[in-house]
């Protein structure tokens, strides 16, 4: 008996393509809302070219709600893997505050922004180390120590939590099928991993080895069509070509 097919709401997890931090390896949170390279609007040029489209596998008359980090970086991406008028009149809308709406189905958020990395935010893993070092302080794992002036893992939970409790509201009235099921997050690396983990139900602190490439997508899903048994979709049939 097959866990999922095409009737099951599916999650689709998009992280927006490489910037020139992403080169350096340094982390990049909040305050440094820096664009994409060049290179990084084709590899997400590539990935909707091959994925994004009526019939394939994101058929974006089949998205019920784009939710997407308000950083230009995730914005853009959005933008380059649905077209820019949605990200356009998304953007338009915007307002001070944590989140703006619009009729295009467009959700920018700050639930599904890049964790706070406070006072790491810029720095590459050794020099963190090295800051951790100086200061009497242990291996960094941010999973379990958050970071310094910024994010803990339970505040990440929190705001994850309610994020994945919006989406089972709109996708459990069509689990057995129906118009529109699926969403599209648009977001960052270490934002997707740990939603990755809380969909999974999973404590932050879980060893969950994840990796996810500037530009890639990853699926989420339900098993046996049952919104109380979220998975991880770890392979399917792309569709038929018509």
């Amino acid at each position: 008996m097959s866990d999922a097919n095409a009737t099951t709401p599916r999650v689709f997890i998009a992280r927006h393509g490489e910037t020139e931090w992403t080169i350096s390896g340094q982390c990049t949170g909040n305050t440094a809302d820096i664009p994409l390279t060049a290179r990084g609007e084709d590899q997400v040029r590539a990935t909707a070219a091959l994925l994004v489209g009526a019939g394939k596998l994101i058929d974006p008359a089949r998205l019920a709600r784009v939710f997407c980090s308000p950083r230009q970086r995730a914005v853009r991406t959005m933008e380059l893997l649905l077209g820019e008028e949605d990200a356009a009149a998304a953007r338009a809308s915007a307002s001070k505050g944590d989140r703006t709406e619009h009729a295009s189905r467009v959700v920018l958020t700050e639930d599904i922004r890049e964790w706070d990395y406070g006072a790491y935010e810029g720095l590459r893993p050794g020099e963190i180390a090295e800051r951790r070092r100086s200061q009497g302080k242990g291996k960094w794992d941010i999973w379990v120590d958050g970071c310094e002036d910024g994010e803990r893992p339970d505040q990440v939970e929190a705001r994850l939590d309610r994020l994945i409790a919006e989406i089972k509201a709109i996708q459990a009235p069509v689990i057995h099928g129906g118009p529109a099921p699926d969403v599209l997050i648009v977001a960052h690396g270490h934002i997707l991993r740990a939603f990755v983990k809380r969909w999974l139900r999973f404590p932050m602190n879980f060893a969950f080895a994840q990796m996810m490439e500037p530009g890639a997508i990853g699926i989420l899903s339900y098993a046996h069509h049952n919104i109380e048994e979220p998975a991880l979709l770890v392979g399917m049939g792309f569709p038929a070509s018509s």
